[in-house]
């Protein structure tokens, strides 16, 4: 399997999961439906576990541009492959988000609320306040990049690229935990592809009575985990 491929593979099985869990929380006349905020972040610390043991033999698990960013600020990776991984990313999102929608196609058109249907693929802050929203992205992003940044260790050809399929649990009870202590706010995207990917498909699928795309707030979920992941490879090699 090509780093691509993995790439694309992980960030689909991530998205895959991690909206599911909340279709399945949201969306009306799903089984699991109100069940809850421990429930959505357990759900998405397994889609992260899931994404990375499958594709970090590959392409170091990434599965965001965030991770991908950081990795290469900090010397881990190479630059000229991020574009590839980056889009690799944004496929998986878009595959995993588009197969969210159409198995729980019946429960969202049984749930009469716009934002409700907005919420299983992308973020809303709970209260609307860019700076602040900005920066809780921000650093929930540097939390997760500077961590990952000390237990990264997937190599190909001697080189290291990411994470290793040893570093799946770990990364998972990351994000659990940037989840449960940071997300409160903004649901915690940390991820430019797991927010905007899905959000273009939430645009572009036959959702019926779907609402608005919020794309007045989309850009901070791309930008606030940039940054963040920057800031934290700048950390990195400041504390070198």
């Amino acid at each position: 399997m090509t780093p691509f491929i993995a790439e694309i593979i992980g960030t689909f099985l991530l998205i895959l999961l991690g909206c599911g869990v909340n279709a399945n929380v949201s969306l009306a006349k799903t089984y699991g439906s109100g069940s809850g905020w421990i429930v959505i972040t357990t759900g998405w610390a397994i889609a992260v576990y899931v994404g990375v043991v499958v594709s970090a033999p590959y392409s170091g698990a990434h599965l965001n541009p965030a991770v991908t960013a950081g990795l290469a600020m900090a010397g881990k990776f190479s630059w000229s492959d991020v574009p590839l991984y980056i889009l690799a990313q944004f496929i998986g999102a878009i595959l995993g988000a588009f197969l969210v929608w159409l198995i729980n196609k019946d429960h969202f058109d049984a749930t009469s609320d716009g934002n409700t249907k907005r919420g299983v693929f992308c973020n809303t802050p709970a209260i609307p306040n860019v700076p602040i929203n900005i920066l809780n992205e921000i650093v929930g992003t540097f939390v997760l990049v500077f961590t990952v940044l000390y237990f990264s260790d997937a190599t190909i050809k001697d080189t290291t690229i990411g994470l290793g399929s040893l570093g799946a649990l770990p990364v998972a009870l990351l994000v659990w935990g940037i989840g449960l202590s940071l997300g409160g706010t903004t649901g915690y995207a940390i991820n430019p592809a797991r927010d905007l990917g899905p959000r273009i498909v939430h645009a572009l699928a036959p959702i019926k009575d779907k609402g608005s795309n919020g794309w007045a707030y989309s850009w901070i979920p791309v930008v606030g985990p940039i940054l963040g992941g920057l800031l934290a490879a700048g950390l990195f090699l400041v504390l070198q």
